[in-house]
């Protein structure tokens, strides 16, 4: 029997369709259920950290001790390094002979002087009311006069210079002019100081014995702190104390950008300055955007998070962190406030995935 080309073709259509029948094509698997992640919200919040500075000690005021006169020679020196003074303590003393013999040659002519003013005085006064009587010219009695006012006048000058002397005689007796630390001292007996002129202080005090961190900051945290904080500080010697911010720089090195920070430190005798140490300030808090730490991950891209759109589907996004405490970091760039991101799954998901957000805890 033959068939035409057609009748083959329906036949073979009718086969694989009974075919068909008998095995049935299977069904698609359902698409998997959302990743379940834990998220929780970028908020603006103030996040308080620990923040640490350090610096060279130094005294918080110091006073320099210097000779008003030149050409005398130290006779003795009463305190040395490391001694403690009272203002208006004697330091050295200057040898003043010399003086002492200009004073007493000064003293007799101020004795002269003051005889002499009083002769003439009472001569000036002997010719009172004789003007237009006759008995003198009216010249004799204006010299008379005026001899009186001069010879007093002379004696007044001889006592000023005396005075000058001894003035100088006491300044010939160095004095501490604040209370506190001698922290160096530049003369021996038999020195002889040139004065002002110099420049060269005799002697170094620390005044009251107060000693401070001179503690460079970065722009960036100095904003941060505020006088009057209390610091944890740690000495040269690893010795623990505790200090107070007493004083910001109002201005910053244009070069290094760096301010300053004053730390004062209570008293003590282990303190020198010149030496190293650092001031921990553990309440410094900044303001500004936080998100969970574990919510920042890491990669050759940098610090990111993952952002849950409105759809449940996640987002990268590049983020720059800042302090971190409590659990939390600041972020300088990232995100806006309210944004929701991955606390955990962060590994499991790519960018695009849709998720199932659960909130809280």
């Amino acid at each position: 029997m033959s068939f035409s080309s057609s009748a083959r073709l329906s036949l073979v259509t009718v086969v694989a369709l009974a075919a068909a029948a008998c095995h049935p094509a299977p069904k698609a698997s359902p698409e998997a259920p959302p990743r379940a992640v834990r998220v929780a919200r970028i908020q603006n919040m103030p996040l308080s950290s620990a923040l640490t500075i350090s610096g060279v000690l130094t005294s918080r005021e110091e006073a320099a001790v210097t000779s008003e006169l030149g050409g005398y020679r130290v006779l003795k020196v009463f305190v040395d390094q490391g001694d403690w003074v009272k203002e208006g303590q004697p330091l050295a003393q200057l040898d003043d002979t010399l003086l002492r013999s200009q004073i007493a040659e000064q003293t007799a002519l101020l004795t002269q002087q003051t005889l002499a003013a009083e002769r003439a005085e009472s001569q000036a006064r002997n010719v009172e009311g004789l003007d237009n009587q006759g008995v003198l010219s009216q010249e004799d009695l204006d010299t008379r006069r005026f001899q009186g006012k001069s010879a007093r006048a002379a004696a007044v000058a001889a006592q000023a210079q005396l005075n000058d002397l001894k003035t100088r005689q006491s300044r010939l007796t160095l004095r501490a002019p604040v209370s506190g630390r001698v922290l160096a001292r530049y003369l021996r007996p038999g020195d002889l100081p040139t004065g002002q002129t110099a420049g060269q202080p005799l002697f170094r005090i620390s005044r009251d014995g107060l000693i401070e961190i001179d503690a460079e900051v970065p722009e960036s945290d100095l904003g941060k702190l505020r006088p009057g904080q209390s610091a944890e500080v740690t000495l040269p010697d690893g010795a623990k104390t505790t200090g107070q911010i007493r004083l910001l720089s109002p201005e910053i090195d244009q070069q290094s950008k760096l301010g300053h920070a004053r730390v004062l430190l209570p008293v003590r005798p282990d303190l020198r300055p010149g030496g190293y140490a650092y001031a921990r300030l553990p309440s410094v808090k900044t303001i500004g955007l936080v998100a969970p730490d574990k919510a920042v991950t890491y990669d050759a891209e940098g610090a990111s998070v993952f952002v849950v759109d409105a759809n449940n589907r996640v987002h990268k996004v590049i983020v720059r962190t800042g302090e971190r405490a409590n659990g939390f970091v600041s972020l300088l760039q990232g995100p806006p406030p309210g944004s929701r991101v991955l606390v955990t799954g962060a590994s499991f998901v790519l960018d695009g995935d849709k998720v199932a957000p659960v909130e809280g805890n």
